[in-house]
């Protein structure tokens, strides 16, 4: 009898709409011959199970829904919901609570990646390089002189939980730094203001089966935009190169920092990791722990790269849940 695996997209903020095209395609690169596949879409407003014909409301109660009388239940969670309450570590609270098995990362895992902030503090402890940062959060009072003096021009500006894709701003001026900071309020109650690093962007995909860490290949973007934001990410905005036109020596360098950081956060499933390399130094941007899963997103682009099907990667993640839950 084949598992039941809901793949859960949506969620509750501006990623929603993203985060629900990845469920879809990952419904269609996932293998439905071993798997009966059953798209959730999770919004403040309802918790639905979408077939081709109907939708039917999950029961909060035990993450169950009937269908022609029948209660359904899940043997597995996959995770694909880009910021909260998916990627915060809320729904990875309340699956553990009813003991279903999800594939993302844990309750702590979780909640401290969601924080851009702590995330490079935990990990500077570590000696993972990032760029140099000031928090901000919504009633403090903000001195730009001050920060522009700490962390130099340009800088960027971003909510400090979630993803880069809204509210970022590159700022150029001590003048745009309060504007920046209300844009990135209006999605977060913190802000995490950090130094501009000069040089290029990579992204390293990484997963766990058993002990067994397989880092994929790397990719470069290349954008003529400020930065690698919505229209960069998902209206064609850049070009991503996989693998990436670096050395071998610094790809081998990044795929083991790679792992070291999957490791010291303890992570699960997918994640994605982002670099700056500035004269042959790696700078971790930040890691994403339910990343993009359309066919043209990143992490796909890797696994193909790699000379493996999403298919059977997807696969081995679900099966390594299964069989230690």
């Amino acid at each position: 009898m084949k598992k039941k695996i809901a793949i859960i997209g949506g969620g509750y903020s501006s990623e929603a709409e993203i985060s629900m095209k990845s469920t879809r395609q990952l419904c269609e690169m996932m293998d439905n011959s071993l798997f009966d596949l059953f798209p959730v879409f999770i919004s403040k407003q309802a918790w639905i199970v979408q077939t081709q014909n109907n939708e039917y409301p999950i029961q909060k109660e035990d993450f169950s829904f009937v269908y022609n009388g029948e209660k359904i239940t899940f043997d597995c969670i996959y995770n694909s919901i880009h910021g909260t309450p998916g990627e915060d570590g809320r729904l990875a609270s309340y699956f553990e609570l009813l003991g279903i098995p999800y594939t993302s990362c844990g309750v702590f895992t979780s909640a401290l990646t969601f924080n851009k902030y702590a995330t490079k503090m935990f990990l500077q402890s570590f000696g993972v390089q990032s760029a140099k940062a000031v928090l901000v959060r919504k009633n403090d009072t903000i001195n730009a002189h001050d920060i522009v003096e700490k962390l130099g021009l340009p800088c960027f500006v971003k909510p400090n939980n979630g993803g880069s894709s809204f509210g970022v701003s590159k700022v150029k001026s001590v003048d745009d730094i309060i504007p920046a900071i209300h844009k990135a309020l209006l999605e977060d109650s913190e802000v995490i203001i950090e130094s501009f690093i000069q040089g290029t962007e990579i992204s390293n995909g990484v997963y766990k089966i058993g002990n067994n860490i397989t880092v994929l290949p790397i990719t470069e973007i290349r954008t003529d935009n400020e930065f690698f934001d919505y229209q960069a990410k998902y209206e064609g905005k850049s070009k991503e190169i996989t693998p990436a036109e670096i050395s071998e020596e610094l790809s081998n360098k990044c795929k083991k920092l790679t792992a070291q950081i999957y490791s010291h956060l303890d992570c699960k499933g997918i994640c994605r990791v982002d670099y700056i390399i500035q004269n042959n130094e790696l700078y971790m941007l930040e890691i994403n722990t339910v990343p993009g899963m359309s066919k043209a997103s990143i992490i796909p682009q890797q696994i193909r790269a790699a000379g493996m099907k999403e298919s059977d990667v997807f696969t081995a993640i679900i099966n390594d849940v299964l069989h230690t839950k």
